[in-house]
């Protein structure tokens, strides 16, 4: 996908589903534990509105950035928890009035970029496209976190694209973050999307395969479900060891979900 708008306006469109889940809670309900330890909802929001404002700031204020980011060096273990855990202590009023402002924000930034602009960022560079594509994806993650809490069962979308193609994208990734040589050989993952159509990634003689519902695949890729849960099928060591660590988000190893049976 190589055009900002069409990243953003189904960015924009996966943040007005998730603020459909929390414009009506009571302050209560924002109070609720979600399936991330010690995350409330009120957390869930506050992070994508921290990240939001980050992404911002690497978009219009790369001096700015660096600064945040000299700071998440110093303190690696703590940094995203204590940026989710000062905005939840906000009213939720007052939070979901500072995301709302924040995504917009950022949206004008990333859609008035020049072209072949890069952004400095936590991992690699990115571009409009690619920084539109990972909020995307957080937005939708963090959005599931807030649906379970919830007991809401979101439909798929075709958006869930980008967040698929991110997780591929982030393939060696996971490897390298866990110390870890990635495999030389390609993969060739296949996967069906909500509304029936093949989405289909890497060479069709790869000895690597993966297959399945695109939902599963994203739902594994930012570790929000274990594989065994997931109607994901794997061809060879290389790719069914490449379902245990997936991850299609920047920083530390996650730790994933447990399987159903073991919650």
């Amino acid at each position: 996908m190589s055009d900002p708008a069409v990243v953003l306006d189904d960015l924009r469109s996966e943040s007005e589903e998730v603020d459909l889940l929390v414009r009506g809670l009571s302050d209560g309900e924002w109070a609720a534990p979600t399936p991330a330890a010690g995350w409330t909802i009120a957390h869930q929001i506050a992070h994508l509105a921290w990240t939001d404002r980050a992404a911002l700031l690497a978009a219009t204020d790369p001096d700015a950035f660096a600064a945040e980011a000299e700071k998440a060096l110093a303190a690696p273990d703590t940094f995203v928890d204590d940026g989710a855990a000062r905005g939840a202590a906000l009213p939720p009023a007052e939070l979901l009035g500072r995301w709302r402002v924040g995504r917009e924000r950022l949206q004008s930034a990333l859609r008035t970029a020049p072209p072949g602009a890069r952004f400095p960022w936590y991992g690699p560079p990115m571009s409009a496209v690619s920084m539109g594509t990972a909020r995307l994806m957080e937005s939708w993650a963090h959005g599931q976190d807030i649906a379970d809490a919830l007991g809401v069962v979101r439909e798929p979308t075709a958006r869930l694209r980008h967040v698929a193609w991110i997780g591929i994208r982030a393939r060696d990734y996971a490897y390298l973050v866990r110390g870890i040589t990635p495999p030389s050989a390609p993969f060739r993952v296949r996967l069906t999307g909500p509304d029936g159509e093949e989405w289909a990634y890497g060479p069709e003689d790869a000895a690597q395969r993966i297959t399945g519902p695109a939902l599963d695949f994203c739902l594994l890729v930012t570790q929000r479900v274990h594989p065994d849960d997931t109607a994901l099928t794997a061809e060879g060591p290389d790719a069914a060891h490449w379902l245990t660590i997936a991850q299609a988000f920047a920083g530390p190893a996650g730790t994933g979900r447990a399987p159903r049976g073991d919650r």
